[in-house]
């Protein structure tokens, strides 16, 4: 039976009982059609009344024996032939209603005691762990295993017994056909459709996943705008500049690591339905960054419009959402690489400081640090790009005209050209155009 911990804690029994229908259900049986067998199977596991609960929540959230009918739920919706449950018993004493209990116990030698619970009682009968209370005086002194053999013989040959097989015949006859018909897989856009729709409802119910880090960007944000509140266009700015484009690309990487309880916690569900066939490895990938893509957009336009104008950066629509696409960009490789952020947040560490604002990429190590990190290393690619899209156009007052020198030599000339003072200082590379370096991040995005 699948772990009670390996479901989606944000959805609804509901939810949960339908959206693994749609996966391991065939097209050929309509929506309709799965959503009444997903209600039926959740009241057949005596859940009706928490249909409406979410699965997570704390105190309001289902309890322990809950989720474990819940996994049961999700594995017999395909009315499987075979069914292996945790701790079976070899054999059925009894299989009828609770009514009825009393009287079949009662009828073979085994009445419940006055002013005792009948489920105690029935337990204590059957089980080999109260041997010791049976010595002692309980259960007539007879030996479980007797007691056991009594009970199984008197239910075999019950009308209870020829009721339940008949029962379970015809619901075997009743299914078979559909069974067959059930064994094709669902297809690849059904698979991403429904792996999409339950993926934005978890990321979307789950605080932890982009609301929090949502309103720590916030915070950052509006604390980079007062610290580089109105940078100006002195010679002085140009060394902010690039202090406040790398604290943005730094701060959107090591944040990723918010969102990974949550990751690990759909990881469970992936491994387990993916050994199941229900889905391969691509459609669970792709479903997870169409779904993410929604908020990646919140993140990157609300945080990134606050340290953008405030500070004073570029003027004009052009240069502001090449900024935005940017950062959407590169949020969008971090968050395909959400395991490799989370485990090696070190590697991290080392590529932004190969991307050239610590130390210029001339004076990098060649060996290692240069080549092959330095250009391999996708901060740099949103960095610089950031980097280019700011010096365009811009002027910067020359405060160093007799201490610093240009190209060849020669003193520098009053006004510095915003490509010129980025290229000198931040070592830019200004070869390729910025929109072709903005495509190179989401081929990054799409190659990994």
């Amino acid at each position: 039976m699948a772990q009670d911990e390996a479901l989606i804690h944000t959805l609804t029994v509901t939810e949960a009982v339908y959206y693994s229908a749609q996966l391991q259900l065939p097209d050929t049986i309509s929506r309709s059609e799965k959503k009444q067998r997903a209600e039926t199977t959740i009241r057949e596991m005596g859940q009706q009344d928490a249909m409406n609960t979410r699965v997570g929540g704390g105190n309001n959230g289902l309890s322990g024996g809950e989720k474990r009918r819940l996994s049961i739920c999700i594995e017999i919706l395909t009315r499987p032939k075979l069914l292996f449950l945790d701790e079976p018993t070899s054999k059925t004493v009894y299989f009828g209603t609770f009514s009825a209990a009393n009287e079949f116990f009662a009828s073979n030698g085994f009445p419940c005691p006055t002013l005792q619970n009948p489920s105690d009682h029935f337990l204590k009968t059957i089980n080999k762990d109260f041997d010791k209370d049976i010595k002692e005086g309980f259960v007539n002194e007879i030996p479980t295993e007797e007691v056991f053999s009594i009970l199984v013989n008197s239910y075999k040959s019950s009308d209870i017994f020829q009721h339940a097989q008949t029962e379970i015949a015809q619901i075997c006859k009743q299914h078979s056909r559909a069974v067959e018909k059930e064994k094709r897989h669902v297809t690849f856009f059904t698979q991403c459709h429904v792996l999409t729709r339950r993926s934005f409802i978890s990321m979307y119910r789950d605080p932890g996943y982009y609301r929090w880090r949502l309103a720590v960007y916030i915070a950052l944000a509006l604390t980079l705008a007062v610290l580089f509140n109105n940078l100006g266009l002195s010679y002085g700015s140009i060394q902010a500049r690039g202090a406040l484009l790398l604290f943005v690309t730094a701060i959107l990487t090591f944040m990723t690591v918010g969102g990974f309880p949550s990751f690990v916690e759909e990881m469970k569900v992936f491994e387990r339905e993916r050994l199941n066939g229900h889905y391969g490895t691509i459609a669970f990938v792709l479903a997870n960054t169409i779904s993410a893509i929604p908020f990646l957009i919140v993140i990157s336009l609300i945080p990134g419009t606050i340290c953008y104008y405030i500070p004073g950066l570029q003027k004009g629509f052009q240069h502001f959402f090449f900024s935005i696409s940017t950062l959407f960009a590169f949020m969008m490789l971090i968050e395909s690489l959400m395991m490799v952020v989370a485990i090696g947040a070190g590697i991290q560490g080392i590529m932004m400081l190969v991307v050239g604002f610590f130390r210029s990429p001339a004076d990098l190590p060649k060996p290692v640090l240069k080549y092959p990190l330095h250009h391999i290393a996708f901060h740099k690619y949103a960095y610089q790009r950031l980097l280019k899209n700011e010096s365009e156009g811009l002027r910067f007052e020359n405060s160093h005209n007799n201490n610093n020198n240009v190209g060849s030599g020669g003193a520098r000339p009053m006004i510095l050209t915003g490509e010129d003072a980025f290229k000198d200082i931040w070592h830019l590379e200004m070869a390729t155009p910025k929109w072709v370096d903005l495509g190179v991040l989401f081929a990054m995005v799409v190659f990994l």
